[in-house]
């Protein structure tokens, strides 16, 4: 019996060892990688776009384009292979802001909130790994950048897959107290959410980083709970509480959930504004959202009785990692569709090579270089990224009451 004892002591203390040697050589090998994309001195970036990409995201044609960036003073752009124009990120909100001083409508070009429209929270959530979560979350943040809105960005999930997608590995550039759990935390050693947001190489697109340490707030919630006294922030008003204090900075806030329903997750419920919702269409990711939305409708219950408000405008199912030749997955799309009718999005988000090569080194579509893939390829998974987060839009301007 002794020996049976000592035999699974032996077993623990050995899978100890191999998880921590594993951790450390991983971690090691990913800082090795991360610095053959980027050597330690480089900065990450984004790619220039062409004058027909550049008008669609100014909204305007491209020989007005055109017209309108040969009459700007001291306004001189790139120009690429065969000397055509190309557009960097910092040029495009130049030109915005030129056509928006010009434009008889103030806003048209710079779609920033007005008076009396509420700043909008979208969380992006599933209970399942590998449904396009973070992936949505980078290109939704990215593409309202670009089109002109303020945008915060805020990864909520300890794995910081959001904060390496901008640049930010976790191990490496977010160091204590940096991350969310720094404005949303218990202690004297809380900061002010100014304090951990920080700029990325897209204007008006920031970024709250994740690693780790955010964690700590699963961990120290329920000794906060124990302690309470009146007038305390409870958790799941302590995001919304964080944001609040930079709120007029932004119009949309884009927060990339934790893939499991704790303290931050609802936290973020309480915050957002809208949910969307990301499902893989098969059936066993489809009963695991099963699952997730029973267990999320009677948290939801639990800490509406304690006084979280509910000021959601939309929740909607995008459907990811979709292949329309695929007989079963269609299938399921008509499945939701017939249960949750509208609150399945119109346009899914295609599975494709261009969106899991790009992965590979930490770039979104509109980072990575065209050239990398067939231009059917890429203009195909970028049309229907441009789709979703065009659908998105919509839903986000008729919450201001604005037309589409």
């Amino acid at each position: 019996m002794a020996e049976t004892a000592e035999a699974k002591s032996k077993n623990y203390f050995g899978l100890r060892s191999i998880i921590a040697r594993h951790a450390s050589s991983l971690s090691a090998q990913l800082q090795a990688h991360h610095a053959n994309i980027f050597p330690p001195h480089a900065r990450k970036g984004i790619r220039t776009f062409s004058p027909s990409e550049t008008a669609k995201l100014l909204g305007v044609a491209e020989g007005y384009l055109r017209t309108v960036a040969s009459e700007m003073p001291d306004f001189n752009v790139a120009q690429g292979a065969g000397g055509r124009r190309m557009y960097s990120v910092t040029d495009i909100a130049t030109v915005r802001r030129h056509l928006d001083q010009g434009s008889r409508a103030s806003g048209r070009y710079l779609p920033h909130r007005r008076d009396g429209e509420d700043l909008q929270v979208v969380a992006v959530m599933n209970f399942k790994g590998g449904s396009g979560k973070t992936t949505t979350s980078a290109h939704l943040a990215q593409y309202l950048a670009l089109r002109g809105f303020r945008v915060l960005a805020i990864d909520l999930d300890p794995q910081a897959s959001l904060s390496a997608l901008f640049g930010n590995q976790p191990e490496i550039h977010v160091g204590p107290n940096e991350t969310l759990y720094g404005a949303i935390r218990y202690d004297e050693a809380q900061r002010h959410m100014s304090e951990v947001v920080r700029a990325t190489y897209i204007p008006d697109l920031h970024l709250v980083p994740g690693n780790l340490e955010l964690m700590e707030f699963e961990h120290d919630t329920p000794r906060a709970l124990m302690k309470r006294q009146a007038g305390d922030t409870l958790f799941f008003a302590r995001v919304q509480a964080a944001i609040a204090q930079v709120e007029e900075n932004y119009d949309v806030v884009v927060i990339d959930c934790p893939p499991q329903l704790g303290f931050l997750t609802l936290s973020a419920l309480t915050a957002a504004t809208s949910v969307l919702i990301t499902v893989h269409p098969q059936m066993l990711d489809v009963m695991s959202m099963n699952q997730f939305l029973a267990m999320t409708s009677d948290l939801l219950d639990e800490i509406s009785a304690s006084g979280a408000e509910d000021r959601h405008k939309w929740m909607r199912y995008l459907i990811t990692r979709f292949e329309p030749t695929d007989g079963p997955q269609n299938q399921m799309v008509a499945f939701l569709r017939s249960i949750f009718a509208e609150n399945v999005m119109i346009n899914p988000m295609l599975k494709s090579t261009a969106v899991s090569d790009a992965g590979l080194t930490n770039q979104t579509l509109f980072e990575v270089d065209r050239g990398q893939f067939t231009r059917t390829t890429y203009d195909r998974a970028l049309e229907a990224m441009n789709n979703v987060n065009g659908e998105i839009e919509a839903l986000i301007k008729k919450a201001w009451d604005r037309a589409a």
